[in-house]
């Protein structure tokens, strides 16, 4: 039998944080609830969670704090819990490095779907072999980018990058010189039911760059006013 996925619930509310792990123990995972930042890093540690839900208002260190550590060194989904709806909020989680935002209060449904949405892009079930032609890899000169089992080459070394990255980068460089709108982006990496604004896509094309330099063949081309392009230099 398969090992159940781990989820570490960071909440000080403990009727939010029991009720979290009630939906989620229902759908067959495991949960571990702590009640603050400070225990949040420990659990990390010794849990090992597959999946981090991590709310932010905590006593002593906050959510923001917890997720820029844990990001130092690991590239384990969080999945933010917040009151705040602000834009500014939204940004500077994803910023940190969280994969998703949820806004309290929330369905428990959503709660769950979104939970099982983040760990799939993670750790994508393991399909047989696919034959060559099936194989969703795109090459560039010091850059290789296979979506068929999320790695990312540069420059012959393996490059850590969270599932959103790595499907922006790919779903840009498959189809080089193409100018996509902020839109077309969101809708198509997140999808038309995301609940978030167009700046998400700034973020992580600024969390790309970071980790992979413009080559004198290609760039991440920003078209202003517009959006986005891979573009490839003849």
């Amino acid at each position: 039998m398969a090992a159940k996925q781990k989820i570490l619930i960071v909440d000080d509310d403990t009727n939010i944080a029991e009720l979290i792990s009630l939906y989620l123990t229902k759908e067959c995972f495991d949960t571990r609830m702590v009640e603050d930042g400070e225990q949040a890093l420990l659990a990390y540690e010794q849990y090992e969670p597959d999946l981090i839900l991590l709310d932010l208002m905590l006593p002593g260190i906050d959510g923001y704090q917890v997720c820029r550590q844990i990001r130092t060194k690991s590239n384990v989904p969080i999945i933010m819990l917040s009151a705040k709806g602000e834009v500014f909020d939204k940004v500077l989680g994803l910023e940190l490095g969280a994969d998703d935002y949820i806004i309290k209060p929330f369905d428990s449904k959503e709660m769950v779907a979104r939970v099982k949405a983040v760990l799939r892009r993670y750790q994508p079930t393991p399909m047989p072999a696919p034959a060559d032609k099936n194989i969703k890899c795109v090459e560039y000169t010091d850059l290789t980018i296979n979506l068929t089992n999320y790695s990312v080459v540069y420059m012959g070394q393996t490059i850590d990058m969270p599932p959103k990255e790595l499907e922006l980068l790919y779903f840009l460089a498959v189809s080089p010189n193409q100018v996509f709108t902020r839109e077309q982006l969101l809708d198509n990496i997140w999808g038309y039911d995301y609940i978030g604004d167009t700046r998400t896509v700034d973020v992580h094309v600024k969390r790309i760059r970071e980790k992979i330099k413009d080559c004198h063949e290609w760039s991440i081309s920003t078209v202003w006013g517009i959006g986005y392009k891979f573009e490839v230099k003849s």
